[in-house]
């Protein structure tokens, strides 16, 4: 299975440069810029466009109306399948999807770090292959450097239940900073962010190849 992960395009998505085919298409939130219903409606022409057998996509903390009117922004999105706190098995693999961060400025989806974030990670089924987060776990892609100050913004209890888990990748962004690839065990872990730090979505899909 070959998977093209993306992340944080914030209605830029007609910009990236090229999106490689594969079998599924993974969008890690932040899809949206002004989180409108336009913005769905936009966003889902273009997924419709793409050649990607399945398309799936979460929310993240720039896409208000999967939060505010979450049944009208669902019922937008026709051309991808949309988890939220939610699964969906495609060829024999299972994929979870959740869009929740702990707090970084006054956004959507945010939670208190501690408990309301450790049961949101309770849900994640023990027998995930592919785990998809808005937010990075801590210390891996979530490095953010504010002036001469620079600290950690991922989720540690969201680190401790992957290290609980079996998954052979963890798909996020959230963090532009931390675009890239890492190794943690057996399991891959990539940062998405199509847009740069300064919201240019110059950096290319990462993709994915499951046995």
């Amino acid at each position: 299975m070959k998977i093209v992960c993306i992340s944080d395009t914030h209605s830029l998505h007609r910009r990236i440069p090229e999106i490689p085919d594969g079998d599924v298409l993974i969008h890690a939130g932040d899809c949206l810029g002004a989180g409108t219903l336009n913005d769905v409606e936009d966003l889902n022409d273009w997924l419709g466009t793409l050649p990607h057998r399945h398309k799936i996509v979460i929310a993240g903390n720039h896409d208000a109306t999967f939060q505010e009117t979450p049944d009208l922004a669902r019922e937008a999105l026709t051309n991808a399948i949309y988890l939220e706190d939610s699964g969906v098995e495609i060829d024999g693999k299972r994929f979870w999807g959740s869009p929740w961060t702990p707090p970084f400025m006054n956004w959507w989806f945010m939670l208190d770090r501690g408990q309301p974030l450790h049961d949101k990670w309770k849900l994640i089924p023990d027998n995930t292959d592919v785990l998809i987060t808005h937010g990075p776990p801590r210390s891996i892609g979530d490095e953010v450097s504010l002036g001469f100050r620079c600290f950690n913004a991922g989720c540690i209890d969201l680190l401790h239940r992957i290290d609980r888990l079996s998954l052979k990748a963890h798909v996020f962004g959230h963090i532009h900073e931390g675009y890239g690839e890492y190794v943690r065990g057996a399991t891959r872990f990539i940062n998405a962010s199509t847009c740069t730090v300064r919201y240019q979505p110059i950096n290319p899909p990462i993709v994915l190849d499951l046995d």
